[in-house]
C-alpha cells in the first residue's frame, strides 16, 4: 500500500495555514481578495469626494439598498456554481410578487399569500431545472425565454405600467422599520454563538474521524474579527441618524433576516451532502456522475433554491416600495450575476462562496449610491458598473490559467 497522504487543506500549524493560503494565492485562488480590496478603494474614494458618503444615515441607507441586491446574488450563486445562469430570477420574484398582490387583493391572510408566492417560486425553478437537467436545454436559452416571457406575464396580471401599493404593515416593516438598540446587540451575539457552536461541532466530527483540524487559533481570530465588525456596525447603526426631531437608530429589520439567510445557505453550502455535491457537479459533472451523484436533481433543486431564493429578493423591494410594479424585475438580475462575479464567484462554476455574493453587491450598491452622491448622470452607473464586471470576469478567467497551468 501506498504512504502517500492527500492534504485536505487543515492540517498543519497557523505558520502552515498561512504558508498554504499564500500558495493558493499564487495558484490564482483569490476568492473574494479583489472584491474586499475593491470595497476598500471604493469606500475610501467617495469619502474623499463626497462629505455624505460615510455620514450614518447614509451608511445605514448603504445596507438597505444592498439587501435586495444581495438577495438575488445569493439566489444566482446556487446556480452559478454549476457554471449555469438564471437570467429569470428577477422577473420570477416579480411573477410571484404578482400573485402575492391578486391574493391580497382577494382577501387573502397576508401570510398564507406570501407562502403561495414561495411556491409559485419554487414551481418556476422547478420548470427550468427540468427543461435544463432532463431535456438538455441551455440555462441562457430557458431563463432567457422566461424573462421575455414573464415580463408579458406580469402585465397580464396587473395591467401596462402602473404601480399597486401593498398595505400589509408586516412587510413594510421590513426594509423600513429599525430594531430596538438592545435587539441589534443580541442578534449580533446569536450569530457569534451560533458560528461557535457550528465550528466546535464541525472540529468535534472531523476529530471524531480521525481528521485533522486547522488550529484553533485561527478559529478564535475569526470569530474575533467578527464580534469587532459587526460590534461596530451595529454601534454605528444604533446612532441618532436623523437630523428632525423623531430620532432614528436601530439595526434595520432586514439585515438579520439577510445575515440569517446567508447563514444558513452558507451552512447548506458547506456541511451538507447536497453543497459538496453542488460544487462536485460544479467542478465537473462527468465526474460527478460517474461517482454516484444524482446529477439532474442536483442541478433541479438548485434552480429552486435560486427562483425560491429570488422570490425573497422581490419581498424586499415590495417592502421598500410599499408596492408590486408590473414591471418588476427587469433589470436587477444584471446586477445580481455582476454583483456574484465581482465577489469572486466563477461563471465556469464549482467556486465561490455566498459571502463573496455579498461582498459583490455591496461593491455595486457603494458605486451607485457614491456616484448618486456625486450626482453623476444615471448611465456613468451602468458604465461603471459594466467596466468592473468585464474587470471581475477577467480575473476569474486569468486565475483559473495560472491555476491549472493553461498558457495563452
Amino acid at each position: 500500500m501506498s504512504d502517500v497522504k492527500i492534504s485536505s487543506g487543515h492540517e498543519g500549524n497557523v505558520r502552515d495555514q498561512i504558508t498554504a493560503y499564500v500558495q493558493r494565492l499564487k495558484n490564482g485562488e483569490m476568492g473574494a481578495l479583489p472584491a474586499v480590496g475593491a470595497l476598500i478603494a471604493v469606500g475610501v474614494l467617495f469619502s474623499a469626494l463626497s462629505p455624505f458618503f460615510l455620514t450614518k444615515l447614509n451608511f445605514a441607507n448603504l445596507f438597505v439598498q444592498a439587501a435586495e441586491l444581495t438577495m438575488l446574488a445569493v439566489a444566482l450563486v446556487f446556480v452559478i456554481l454549476l457554471g449555469e445562469i438564471d437570467l429569470s430570477a428577477g422577473v420570477t420574484a416579480g411573477v410571484a410578487m404578482a400573485g402575492f398582490f391578486l391574493l391580497l387583493q382577494g382577501g387573502t391572510n397576508w401570510i398564507v399569500a406570501l407562502v403561495v408566492a414561495f411556491v409559485i417560486g419554487g414551481a418556476i425553478g422547478a420548470l427550468i431545472g427540468f427543461f435544463v437537467a432532463r431535456i438538455g436545454v441551455p440555462s441562457f436559452v430557458v431563463t432567457l425565454g422566461l424573462f421575455l416571457g414573464f415580463q408579458g406575464l406580469q402585465l397580464v396580471m396587473l395591467g401596462e405600467g402602473g404601480i399597486f401599493r401593498v398595505d400589509v404593515p408586516e412587510i413594510k416593516s421590513i426594509m423600513n422599520n429599525n430594531l430596538p438598540d438592545w435587539a441589534g446587540w443580541a442578534f449580533l451575539v446569536l450569530m457569534l454563538v451560533l458560528s461557535a457552536a457550528v465550528s466546535l461541532w464541525d472540529r468535534r466530527r472531523r476529530a471524531r474521524h480521525d481528521l485533522a483540524n486547522r488550529p484553533i487559533e485561527l478559529l478564535i481570530a475569526k470569530l474575533a474579527a467578527f464580534a469587532i465588525l459587526g460590534g461596530v456596525t451595529v454601534f454605528l447603526l444604533n446612532q441618532n441618524r436623523s437630523n428632525g426631531i423623531l430620532a432614528i437608530s436601530g439595526v434595520p429589520i432586514v439585515i438579520p433576516i439577510t445575515v440569517l439567510i446567508l447563514f444558513i445557505g452558507t451552512l447548506v453550502l458547506d456541511r451538507t451532502q447536497f453543497g459538496r455535491h453542488l460544487y462536485a457537479v460544479g467542478g465537473n459533472a462527468e465526474a460527478a456522475r460517474r461517482a454516484g451523484i444524482k446529477v439532474a436533481n442536483i442541478r433541479i433543486t438548485a434552480f429552486i433554491i435560486c427562483s425560491m431564493l429570488a422570490v425573497v429578493s422581490g419581498l424586499f423591494h415590495v417592502s421598500r416600495l410599499g408596492a408590486v410594479e408590473a414591471t418588476a424585475g427587469r433589470q436587477i438580475v444584471l446586477n445580481g450575476v455582476a454583483a456574484a462575479v465581482v465577489g469572486g464567484v466563477s461563471l465556469f462554476g464549482g467556486r465561490g462562496r455566498l459571502v463573496h455574493a455579498a461582498i459583490g453587491a455591496f461593491v455595486i450598491v457603494m458605486i451607485e449610491n457614491g456616484l448618486g452622491l456625486l450626482e453623476f448622470p444615471a448611465g456613468v452607473n451602468l458604465v461603471v458598473t459594466g467596466s468592473v464586471l468585464i474587470l471581475a470576469a477577467t480575473i476569474d478567467a486569468l486565475s483559473r490559467k495560472r491555476g491549472t497551468g493553461v498558457r495563452a
